[in-house]
């Protein structure tokens, strides 16, 4: 006998109820099962429930519905990177698509990793009988441009205009940017002149691919244009407009582009408000850079990644880490332009451990591959620190093919170290993937010259010109009244080239007064004599661009100069004794970082030169004069924390025993404390304030009653202290 139970249902809870019982005097309407699958694609956020809205249309008989595959294959169009295998699979379900599915499933490809998909799927419409419309070929040209397949590109060119829609106003703009991608900026630009009246995204098209090409005055000449034509700028356009004047260091244009930003409400954007970070600070400006990041709103990963390779780029290595952390704390994640950024402020100020460290973290605790530019800044900071068989073990193991630019870093550092043949070898693996590179070559016969090698250098010469290699030109840009003026070494032809190379001539003669000694090593001709080397140091276009700040603008105003290659050695110790003389400061952004020179220092801390340092100029600096305010501007530096370590680094290796005249590096440092423990940083300002020389010759003839003035100011030095 089998016996049933039944539990009572749960309270309030009915089990049935009928319709007609409910008295409704506003019943709800029934939704057609396909309205029902339109609502729910409308609402849908991933694919898992689109999958399940696609089995219930296959519950409902809606599985072959034209219209709702259409809107189920748009979905994935929309979500390229994880859905178009999906839509493939449910666009060959489609016996007899149309036109717009095919447009639909083109523009999902044309975003994804394999954007040519969308080409096939051309070939296949054309194949049925389907003609083309003018939403077609956008999404065609855009694969192409993604995948930077310019034949490709063309020869969809070539169909628009068989098909007449190569004037049409979505195409148009389409075919720029194609070409703007693909690298062809003549034909992008016929185009766009063909244009009667070009839109903003034709512009847009054009400005970018100019900026991207390092051709900024071409940018913001466009731009002009596009202002004289009353277009309204978006912010697209004022990305690449703020990347040509980052490109230039035209820091006041850079400043009205601000404004105007401002003006039109464009700062807004996060993306903008980056873009002025980045050009602030290629500019040489980090205050302004600070301020404008201090001032936005909503930081982003980007936000923060721009800060931190800005503060790395101007020597504020510390400040960059800490930036680090603090974006850590605001639960940001960091991408590899983050990670970036914290190695170039490791290599740059020599925190060679903390750089290690942080390699590995970005690897093994955000899970971020690292890439070449990862790798060339784990070489740069090994190589700057003299670890140069680390260095070459490090690229030597790497788990992919090592390219020119990484062993490029390794040997601009033994060049920098003078360490000959690690360079050879280095210079072999360079010349295996890329022999037409002249600064490779230039760089291995300075360093054979430095010790002698005239041999080598030779047939380094010899090599360079069977192979038809040339150097590339140094060349120094400076703005002034929002005009760029460009030097290069020796130049003649700017209009003031003669009464800037009088002004050098005279400049020279000041500065060796005061401690400055051409190092005619960097000048690797052994047929010239010192005479002739001197010279060709005293128009490098660094010294070109700085006399011009000096002629052309006002007394204190600061002198931005912007160099195409990296400052030398000599350039960057005559920056420092100009700073002082004039009461200047000198901002110089060359190929890897900024120098900010003031008051006879350079904010790198010498740790970039520290071999030229060591071996160079100082060391023959102990036979020349050096007056009291060169020697208090050098020792200072033991009150400033931050470079104390770099300073015995760098310095007491060889030069600074040598010229104190002590055995030991240490002696020398416990030396220079008791003869100048007393000197500090104030005296020497307040010293520099009461001097008011007005020529060079009254300027020295102070150097005799210096003792008298100092000990005014509290300072205890003696009259043989005057000469190292």
């Amino acid at each position: 006998m089998t016996t049933t139970s039944s539990l009572p249902p749960p309270l309030n809870y009915p089990i049935s109820i009928s319709s007609s019982s409910i008295p409704c005097s506003n019943p709800i309407p029934k939704v057609r099962p396909r309205e029902s699958v339109s609502l729910l694609i409308n609402r849908c956020t991933s694919l898992r429930e689109l999958k399940q809205i696609h089995a219930a249309t296959i519950k409902s008989n809606l599985q072959h519905d034209i219209s709702v595959l259409t809107k189920l294959i748009n979905f994935c169009s929309l979500r390229p990177s994880s859905a178009m295998d999906y839509a493939q699979l449910l666009f060959d379900q489609i016996p007899q698509p149309d036109v717009v599915l095919f447009n639909t499933m083109s523009r999902g490809y044309a975003r994804t990793h394999t954007p040519l998909q969308a080409l096939l799927l051309f070939t296949q419409m054309l194949n049925l009988g389907i003609f083309p419309d003018d939403y077609t070929f956008p999404s065609l040209l855009k694969a192409c441009a993604n995948s930077k397949a310019l034949e490709q590109g063309r020869q969809v060119h070539c169909v628009t205009t068989k098909h007449g829609l190569h004037r049409n106003i979505y195409v148009h703009p389409t075919l720029i940017n194609m070409y703007v991608e693909c690298g062809d900026l003549a034909a992008a630009r016929r185009l766009f002149d063909q244009m009667g009246r070009p839109c903003v995204v034709s512009y847009n098209a054009m400005i970018t691919g100019y900026a991207r090409s390092s051709r900024p005055n071409e940018a913001l000449a466009l731009f002009r244009e596009l202002q004289a034509s009353n277009l309204k700028p978006t912010d697209v356009t004022m990305l690449s407009v703020l990347s040509s004047c980052a490109l230039l260091g035209a820091l006041e244009l850079g400043k009205w582009i601000h404004e105007y930003i401002k003006k039109h409400g464009l700062d807004v954007y996060v993306k903008v408000s980056t873009a002025l970070i980045d050009m602030y600070a290629k500019c040489g400006s980090l205050e302004d850079a600070i301020h404008v990041f201090e001032r936005t709103g909503t930081r982003d990963t980007q936000a923060w990644s721009a800060m931190i390779v800005a503060s790395a780029l101007h020597g504020h290595g510390e400040r960059a880490i800490s930036l680090f952390e603090e974006m850590k704390g605001t639960r940001i994640q960091p991408d590899d332009i983050t990670f970036l950024g914290v190695l170039y402020a490791c290599s740059h100020t020599g925190m060679v451990n903390e750089g290690r460290r942080y390699f590995y973290i970005m690897r093994d605790d955000y899970g971020i591959v690292p890439s070449i530019k990862h790798y060339g800044c784990v070489v740069d900071l090994l190589g700057r620190a003299g670890l140069l068989d680390e260095a070459y073990k490090f690229i030597k193991e790497l788990p992919i093919k090592p390219t020119p630019i990484l062993w490029r870093t390794l040997l601009s550092a033994c060049g920098v170290h003078g360490n000959v043949e690690l360079g050879k070898r280095v210079f072999k693996h360079i010349f295996q993937l890329d022999d037409s590179h002249g600064g490779d070559y230039v760089i291995l016969s300075n360093m054979c010259a430095a010790k002698g090698r005239w041999e080598d250098v030779n047939h380094i010469r010899k090599l360079m010109k069977d192979k038809g290699v040339t150097k590339v030109p140094g060349c120094s840009s400076i703005e002034v009244e929002n005009v760029v003026h460009e030097f290069f070494s020796g130049d003649g032809t700017h209009p003031q080239s003669v009464e800037l190379h009088r002004m050098l001539d005279e400049l020279v003669k000041q500065l060796k007064m005061v401690g400055y000694v051409p190092d005619t090593s960097l000048v690797s001709h052994p047929d010239m004599t010192e005479e002739m080397k001197e010279a060709t140091l005293r128009y490098h276009s660094e010294k070109l661009a700085i006399a011009f700040g000096l002629i052309n603008t006002p007394p204190g105003t600061t002198i931005r100069v912007v160099k195409n290659l990296r400052v030398c050695g000599d350039c960057h110790s005559a920056a420092k004794f100009i700073s002082m003389i004039f009461n200047r400061q000198i901002i110089l952004r060359d190929l890897q970082r900024f120098h900010h020179f003031k008051n006879g220092l350079c904010s790198c801390g010498e740790y970039c030169y520290s071999e030229w340092l060591s071996t160079g100029v100082l060391t023959r600096c102990s036979t020349a004069p050096w007056h009291v305010l060169a020697v208090a501007e050098f020792l200072v530096l033991k009150s400033l924390t931050a470079w104390n370590e770099q300073i015995n680094a760098t310095l007491s290796a060889s030069a600074l025993p040598y010229i104190v005249g002590r055995e030991t590096a240490k002696d020398a440092w416990e030396s220079l404390e008791h003869r100048y423990g007393s000197l500090s940083r104030s005296h020497v300002i307040e010293f520099k304030r009461k001097k008011g020389s007005s020529t060079m010759q009254e300027y020295l003839h102070q150097i005799k009653v210096i003792p008298d003035q100092l000990a005014t100011c509290g300072a205890s030095i003696s009259e043989d202290d005057l000469i190292l």
